[in-house]
């Protein structure tokens, strides 16, 4: 047995085991009995599949490691308290298709507490679109942090004044937010037309034939495991309001909330606009109160803190180590600032003869 090998087993084990302590976390604070009960059934689940792994050790001759929790569980129980379950589904089902691939577990079997008429797998898929607002702020003040650094570093390159560099900070820090800001409010918009669109035509079709309408609602129950008379039986029921028969087909077909249609336009554009600017903030902030040497060391230092937030929030939603994920964003960044710092060297020498 090779220590790879070994050491296979070992993440396996740590990931199930994080898997159980965190849908046991979720179960305990679920307003819903039935969604605390499907937690609780699948935190069961891992607990087997991560004894499954401690035989796999035992028979290697390997000792099996002590049960920890991890700190992705204790990040992600401390948002669900907060912000309630839902909005961390999204980043739990994204992890459960980031870990290992060639783990034996039947994965699909996790979104069983997702079936049934009151949690639908279509609402399931509106959550999983509306509840991405953690990994949205990660990923704003990511971009952030990386263009205004190089932006920084492209002007110290350039042998420039503390202020200039001050003033392309900020200059880089508003232009990018209201650019990502503007992006995000005609990004909403644009999918609320297209979601509204989709709504008017099937208001359309159903207006012209009920009967058709009335047909696909009982296929859609049907592919869910309904019984044929009881799809029959319960489209019949739901065609009797034309409403409501528009509101199922939105809901079940399209798989989205017809009051939502895909959030807030505003919403989305200051939130953007407050995300990117926190993490363009990290590497001119210093500029403020310091000058010189002591100036660029403090950029420096405050873009490493701020990589390493980012890279930590980071491998919530890749399942990659922690570290794994710092040191990548480090050497992006780095690789970003130091082909800026270049260029603005070489221009600095050009313009300035």
């Amino acid at each position: 047995m090779t220590s790879q090998r070994i050491r296979h087993y070992r993440d396996n084990l740590r990931i199930e085991r994080d898997n159980a302590a965190l849908y046991e976390k979720l179960a305990a604070l679920a307003g819903d009995e039935r969604l605390s009960m499907a937690y609780r059934r699948i935190a069961e689940g891992e607990k087997a599949n991560a004894g499954f792994w401690e035989s796999r050790l035992r028979e290697a001759g390997a000792t099996v490691p002590l049960p920890r929790v991890g700190l992705r569980v204790r990040v992600l129980g401390g948002f669900a308290r907060a912000f309630g379950t839902g909005f961390v589904m999204p980043t739990v089902v994204r992890l459960e298709h980031a870990d290992h691939a060639d783990t034996p577990v039947d994965r699909e079997a996790h979104r069983d507490h997702f079936a049934g008429p009151d949690i639908g797998a279509p609402t399931h898929r509106h959550r999983v679109q509306s509840g991405n607002t953690l990994r949205a702020a990660v990923l704003g003040a990511n971009d952030g942090l990386v263009s205004n650094a190089s932006l920084v570093m492209g002007m110290a390159g350039a042998a420039t004044s503390d202020r200039a560099i001050l003033l392309a900070g900020l200059a880089g820090l508003i232009a990018g937010a209201c650019s990502m800001a503007l992006g995000e409010w005609l990004s909403v918009n644009s999918s609320r037309e297209f979601y509204q669109a989709l709504i008017t035509e099937r208001a359309e079709r159903l207006a012209v034939s009920p009967e058709d309408g009335a047909h696909h609602i009982a296929t859609i129950y049907r592919d869910k495991g309904m019984a044929p008379e009881e799809a029959e039986h319960l489209a019949g029921h739901l065609s009797e309001s034309p409403r409501t028969a528009l509101d199922t087909l939105v809901r079940e077909d399209l798989g989205i909330d017809p009051a939502e249609l895909g959030g807030s336009a505003w919403g989305a554009a200051v939130s953007s606009f407050c995300l990117f600017a926190s993490g363009a903030l990290f590497p001119v902030a210093p500029y403020l109160f310091l000058r010189g040497h002591a100036a660029l060391l403090g950029s420096m230092a405050s873009t490493v803190c701020g990589l390493a937030l980012i890279g930590a929030g980071t491998s919530l939603f890749t399942g990659r180590r922690m570290s794994f994920s710092i040191a990548r964003q480090f050497g992006i960044t780095v690789a970003a600032a130091t082909i800026t710092y270049g260029i603005g060297h070489l221009l600095g020498a050009i313009v300035t003869g």
